[in-house]
């Protein structure tokens, strides 16, 4: 991982581009945030750093989480994540990282907790159809109905879909384009939707995917059975 930033999602809008297109982005308000420990290969094994962020009050704070802090010498943060960064032998405690370390252009995963939605049925969780709604079907038309033969195996299997809690567990999106960065706002602007509500903690990391530049000829086969084996040029003028 060669960097990461934890933010607050502020929410949804959206943004013209130079041809006049419209994006939907989401705006995050990522940092300042404090490295409030490091850890190194000869002490624990690996190479890590943990960011703080969000300022609180000590008192909200536990006494083992207000000592940790002030064992490092840094403000009462509220949010605390460990992030195995490349170039976390360089860091120190007490280092800052900002908006500025992502570009517009970078591509990012954001993780965060989705929205809750409490106790809900099959219907609405899962996408499962409804019984018939005429011919006295009679007030059951959203439950889950039959769940399989009663003589064998006699039971339902583990995973079979159900009414239950929805929402509110942790979700990352994955190859996120950055459009935006400002410094001075510490704002973040991302194309597309992000997991969770406005105010949401989020934390953005490099994405893990290898985004491959295309280059041109890349879909011409050599394969004479297809159309662009047999017709390079045409094959070409698609692309």
């Amino acid at each position: 991982m060669k960097k990461a930033i934890i933010g607050k999602k502020v929410g949804m809008t959206q943004i013209f581009d130079e041809n006049g297109n419209v994006i939907p982005v989401t705006v995050v308000e990522a940092g300042p945030c404090v490295v409030t420990q490091k850890k190194t290969e000869e002490t624990d094994g690996y190479s890590a750093v943990q960011l703080g962020y969000g300022d609180v009050k000590e008192s909200k704070l536990s006494k083992p989480e207000a000592g940790h802090l002030k064992k490092a010498g840094v403000a009462p943060k509220k949010y605390l994540k460990e992030f195995k960064l490349e170039n976390a032998a360089d860091m120190n405690v007490g280092d800052v990282v900002a908006a500025d370390t992502f570009a517009a252009g970078d591509k990012v995963d954001v993780t965060g907790i989705s929205k809750g939605h409490g106790y809900q049925g099959v219907v609405k969780r899962h996408g499962a159809g409804r019984t018939p709604m005429t011919h006295g079907g009679g007030p059951v038309h959203r439950h889950a109905g039959s769940m399989g033969a009663s003589s064998h195996q006699s039971r339902i299997f583990p995973g079979k879909i159900g009414a239950g809690q929805m929402g509110n567990e942790q979700v990352t999106i994955e190859n996120l384009d950055v459009v935006k960065v400002d410094p001075e706002l510490n704002m973040i602007v991302i194309k597309g939707a992000i997991p969770g509500p406005k105010g949401g903690v989020v934390y953005l990391r490099n994405t893990v995917k290898n985004n491959k530049v295309k280059q041109a000829g890349a879909d011409i086969s050599k394969n004479p059975q297809k159309m662009s084996g047999r017709n390079p040029q045409k094959a070409s003028a698609r692309s």
